[in-house]
């Protein structure tokens, strides 16, 4: 028999502590507030993901006060991106805006760390090893008023709260507890292969495309580069059949560059590859009452595009400035900004994960996407300044 006990009461309970759940928690503590974080997983966890920052995340950074530590931790400066459609390469410097010269492609065990660290040092607790069971809700109104845990010791308690924030991943428990609708999503999937390798020459980002297939090195911590190379999810089931794990990266590689596949013929393969099959992108409605998703759990988009984490930390911030507001209406208000902000992103990303374009019109694709970005750059320093959360 467990043993069950109330706890104190949070201004706001967070469900996942990574980037998109410790940023809001260190906004809303920045804030003032009285707020708790909970992971499953064991503090210090690795993921994979592709890293890189754009633009819009590294103002936010920056203005965080987080950017030097960053920086301080290994985390080269990335001032080039180079795009490569077939035998064609695009290189473009990284040009001063919005206070930004230069890009990041932080480990996710150094930028989450970060993000956590400055959440504690702002006054939110941090509970690891700790697993969101179930939701408490008013019997009369059915608004959310906290949530049940367990630890991994085996404790399990309650905890109230004025709002309950899921940022715990595209397949999110608060999501699917509290039925959140899907409101747009995705018809096409990549599959992917990441692993980080070691030994490749830094020349910022580099993006590899080719008929039916991409690829990425992004440059990150300890010398070593993110690449991971990518196909249609059904292209990519049937190459897992056919090639073994440790070969997949290479062999995928080259069908997307084969100059890329020959450095890393060249290049040891540092990790284990990681594999993603695919997953429909979607956008859920992301308030309610008395809940709130931010990150993957609200907004998630296949990965080709790489904004993920991006999206992440704007979504946090949108998000903290609403929920320090107290009031549905600056709730409904977080909900569409990040509409506002999402759509053409999501769409976009969608059509280049179809593979359904030539190396003649992908270019068009990528100006699309980078006129998203800057838009989303522009309404992002004009929003957040003065930055009275980033204090």
């Amino acid at each position: 028999m467990t043993n069950r006990q109330q706890t104190d009461h949070f201004d706001a309970l967070i469900v996942g502590a990574r980037c998109a759940g410790a940023a809001t928690a260190m906004l809303l503590a920045r804030a003032g507030m009285k707020v708790l974080v909970v992971d499953r997983d064991a503090a210090g966890t690795d993921t994979m993901s592709t890293h890189a920052l754009m633009r819009g995340a590294v103002m936010q950074l920056t203005r965080w006060g987080l950017v030097d530590g960053l920086l301080a931790a290994g985390t080269p400066k990335v001032r080039k991106t180079t795009f490569h459609y077939g035998g064609q390469s695009l290189p473009l410097d990284i040009r001063p805006s919005h206070g930004v010269d230069f890009l990041l492609a932080p480990r996710r065990t150094v930028l989450d760390a970060a993000l956590v660290a400055s959440a504690r040092a702002a006054g939110a607790e941090i509970r690891y090893e700790t697993a969101l069971r179930g939701l408490q809700r008013d019997p009369e109104t059915g608004r959310v008023i906290g949530v049940e845990l367990k630890s991994t010791s085996g404790r399990s308690y309650s905890v109230s709260a004025d709002i309950t924030i899921g940022a715990d991943g595209r397949r999110s428990s608060v999501a699917r507890m509290v039925e959140a609708p899907v409101r747009h999503l995705s018809r096409h999937q990549t599959g992917c292969v990441y692993a980080y390798v070691d030994g490749l020459p830094d020349d910022g980002f580099r993006w590899y495309y080719d008929a039916n297939a991409s690829a990425g090195a992004i440059p990150t911590n300890a010398g070593a580069h993110c690449v991971f190379a990518a196909l249609p999810a059904e292209d990519f089931r049937k190459a897992r059949e056919a090639v073994s794990r440790n070969d997949l990266l290479a062999t995928l590689a080259t069908r997307a560059n084969r100059e890329l596949g020959a450095m890393l013929a060249e290049t040891e393969v540092a990790t284990q590859p990681i594999l993603f099959a695919g997953a429909d992108g979607h956008m859920r409605q992301c308030t309610g009452p008395g809940w709130a998703l931010v990150g993957d759990a609200g907004y998630f988009k296949d990965p080709l595009t790489a904004h993920g984490i991006t999206d992440a930390l704007r979504d946090a911030e949108i998000l903290a400035r609403a929920v320090v507001a107290g009031s549905d209406t600056a709730l409904a208000g977080y909900q569409s900004d990040r509409d506002a902000l999402s759509m053409d992103l999501f769409h976009v990303t969608d059509r280049i994960a179809s593979f359904d374009w030539t190396l003649e019109t992908l270019p068009r694709l990528h100006k699309r996407l980078n006129d998203a970005m800057k838009q989303e750059q522009t309404w992002m320093a004009q929003t957040f300044a003065p930055a009275d959360l980033a204090a």
